[in-house]
């Protein structure tokens, strides 16, 4: 057989191949979306759930709570977001060409530079807070007020440093700061990567390298004596729509981050539940939703919702552990106030 034949008969091959493989593929999809839950618009997996794996990104640029300025307004015009947008990264210039300073000591030596953060897009809407209506979280009952206050040392809200203890779990390593509040995007590593397997829904959250396992079945959740840091999840298909429940949370985690950029109280009620859903609403987008019950802390339940869009980005591991160098610079600071205020009096 002369080699321009043998380059045929290979080529010929090769092109049977592909061709078999794409009819199996559209075949194989075909058998699961008309099996599954859902039609066309969301691909399934091989054993028939709503496919949301892959690596998402979600973004801090949209304020948490509606600002004043956008009262009654639900949405931004397209407008208004590029605005926005061009505002964000002409500070992010700025930022960049500022020259060096020099921190004075007594001062706030800040933290990451700009370097570091990595905020999203500002998203049409003026709020995460989706409910109440107003774009702003619910009062405080008495009880959730106390526990606001309890980490305010002094007027001014200075921090508390006596000990290692008084630091948060966040910043000591253990926990994002617990749910709902590990799930939040902040200025930086906001990425979430989901697994599937029949049976469970993993996510691998990428801030504090936390893993929530949600099993799909029936079992029930776990006794009431037994808490864990993000809660004891159990998960359901609601249509193309994951449904996940949390309860069993510890009540030392905070419903939401005292010294954040979200401004709430220290510590969650002992009956605080959460309802997620995930929905798929294109290939590219994951739209999230919470309601945060918390009778004991809030007047009422509340909901956030903001999207996620799949990255093609890799994720990499979060080092972060517990008593880093910062944590003897905080501590030996708050002894140098104390030692100043005793030479004072």
């Amino acid at each position: 057989m002369s080699d321009q034949r043998v380059r045929l008969f290979i080529i010929s091959i090769l092109a049977f191949m592909v061709s078999g493989l794409s009819v199996a593929s559209v075949s194989a999809q075909s058998a699961v979306t008309d099996g599954g839950r859902g039609q066309g618009a969301v691909s399934h997996t091989a054993w028939g759930d709503p496919d949301l794996q892959g690596i998402w990104a979600s973004s801090g640029a949209t304020p948490f709570e509606r600002p004043n300025d956008f009262q009654g307004r639900e949405t931004l015009s397209n407008e208004e977001v590029a605005q926005f947008r061009t505002e964000a990264d002409e500070r992010s210039q700025d930022l960049l060409n500022a020259p060096a300073r020099r921190a004075q000591a007594g001062s706030n030596v800040g933290a990451y530079n700009d370097f570091w953060m990595d905020r999203g897009a500002r998203t049409n809407r003026t709020s995460m807070v989706i409910d109440p209506p107003s774009g702003r979280l619910p009062s405080l009952t008495p009880e959730g007020q106390k526990a606001r206050n309890r980490w305010l040392k002094a007027p001014g809200g200075r921090e508390l440093d006596d000990t290692w203890e008084d630091r948060h779990i966040w910043e000591r390593c253990v926990t994002r700061g617990g749910m709902p509040n590990a799930m939040f995007p902040r200025s930086y590593n906001n990425n979430m990567h989901v697994f599937q397997s029949p049976g469970y829904v993993v996510m691998l959250l990428e801030q504090v390298h936390e893993v929530r396992v949600v099993p799909l079945d029936d079992r029930p959740h776990l006794p009431e004596n037994i808490t864990q840091w993000n809660g004891d999840a159990r998960g359901y298909w609601d249509g193309d729509t994951l449904v996940v429940t949390t309860t069993n949370l510890d009540h030392r985690v905070s419903g939401l981050q005292p010294w954040s950029l979200f401004h709430s109280h220290e510590g969650s009620g002992d009956g605080l539940t959460l309802v997620e859903r995930f929905t798929r609403t294109s290939s590219g987008e994951l739209e999230y939703e919470v309601e945060v019950t918390d009778p004991q802390m809030y007047t009422r339940p509340w909901t956030v919702s903001f999207p996620f869009s799949l990255s093609s980005d890799l994720m990499f591991e979060y080092a972060c552990h517990e008593g880093n160098e910062g944590m003897v610079g905080i501590l030996a600071g708050g002894r140098a106030e104390d030692a100043e205020a005793a030479a004072a009096r």
